[in-house]
């Protein structure tokens, strides 16, 4: 895998917007605290485009997602939020080129289908952690903003992920070993039956949602079940699911934790559960693509080799 150069204060992060806008407002907030955190900033031309849900047209959104990688004077690229469409552009981009031209890309939710493209076509360490807008613009507590310079910028990195306050859980006790890789749930089995659809043999399986109700995340752990997905990993981390309650009242439902149990405890593979990545705050930054050590009885996941060089 092709690690990038880590950032240093005074680098130039380009922010760039492959699936959802953001107001203006908000891109001036996370301008301003990017600015203060040491960094130079460029803002990608379609950040405040609307074309319904999406930041401007497919054409657009990759061309500028690709214009940031090949500008010489950026060093980094951050996501301007998630949303949806990113997997829209999967098809227009020159991964030949990204893959020449490394750099720090961070992001998830939407995100994720770039995470596992740039991982697999480019062969591109990248960064699942959080965006411009939806976190750094708003309430980032400085553990988050550790976590995320801990991953892409520190001299001396910290290779143990935790959480900030809670409690990691054990699904599965066992100790594995591989790369990581995943992000959102809903985006990894989208992913399915394409040309980018995940490659989970021999690797750690990182998984997040948000605002799913337990009927549909049993769907969508299901066709991982029955695609193998789950199978073909060496173990399983499971992150933060945010809002993944029943929904109604008097309704008839399994919980998360019942879904959990029957699709993933099974498996008898190394499992951890509530690490505190993606829709969450304190959240942590998860670098994908590297080799990391999961000890699920210890609670434990360490990152074996430097993200970036």
């Amino acid at each position: 895998m092709i690690k990038p150069k880590k950032l240093e204060i005074g680098d130039t992060i380009g922010i760039v917007a492959p699936a959802s806008p953001a107001d203006k407002d908000e891109i001036e907030k996370a301008y301003k605290k990017l600015t203060k955190m040491g960094f130079k900033v460029i803002v990608g031309k379609n950040c405040c485009d609307k074309n319904g849900y999406l930041a401007g047209e497919d054409e657009v959104r990759a061309e500028n997602l690709i214009s940031m990688f090949s500008n010489k004077d950026v060093d980094g690229i951050i996501c301007l939020r998630g949303g949806y469409g990113t997997p829209r552009i999967l098809d227009l981009l020159d991964y030949e080129l990204i893959k020449n031209n490394p750099k720090v890309f961070i992001g998830y939710s939407d995100i994720t289908a770039l995470h596992i493209a740039f991982n697999q076509f480019s062969d591109l360490v990248t960064f699942h952690g959080p965006m411009a807008a939806s976190d750094i613009a708003k309430d980032f507590s400085n553990f988050s903003r550790d976590s995320l310079l801990n991953s892409v910028s520190n001299e001396e990195f910290n290779p143990l992920i935790k959480n900030a306050t809670e409690e990691i859980v054990t699904i599965n006790d066992g100790i594995a070993e591989g790369q990581i890789i995943g992000g959102n749930l809903t985006l990894i089995t989208g992913t399915i039956g394409t040309d980018y659809e995940i490659d989970t043999k021999g690797k750690i399986l990182f998984i997040e949602e948000i605002d799913e109700v337990p009927y549909k995340i049993d769907g969508m752990l299901n066709q991982l079940r029955l695609s193998k997905k789950l199978e073909e990993a060496e173990g399983i981390i499971l992150g933060n699911f945010n809002n993944c309650v029943p929904s109604g009242s008097g309704n008839s439902s399994l919980t998360l934790e019942q879904v959990i149990d029957s699709m993933i405890k099974p498996l008898g593979k190394p499992t951890i559960s509530n690490l505190q990545a993606g829709h969450c705050e304190p959240v942590i930054t998860i670098p994908l693509g590297v080799n990391v050590r999961l000890d699920a009885g210890n609670k434990q996941l360490t990152v074996l080799e430097r993200p970036t060089s």
